[in-house]
């Protein structure tokens, strides 16, 4: 089957719309994660004030002195 020069130009530009769109989208999603990044404000983080591992409570005391080692 041959092709026509018609269907040709039509195949052509359908290539060159689908580029179009993909590259317009891609630039589109660049743009918008550029604006969305800037506007986000990371939170301060907090130095907790208590000490931070084991610690040695009242109600570990108690389990300590009811189990059976």
């Amino acid at each position: 089957m041959r092709k026509t020069k018609q269907s040709a130009v039509s195949v052509e530009s359908r290539r060159n719309f689908l580029k179009t769109v993909v590259a317009a989208g891609g630039g589109a999603a660049v743009i918008a994660a550029g604006n969305a990044s800037a506007s986000i404000e990371m939170p301060a983080v907090e130095q907790p004030s208590e000490k931070l591992g084991y610690q040695e409570t009242e109600h570990i005391r108690n389990y300590y002195s009811r189990a059976d080692f």
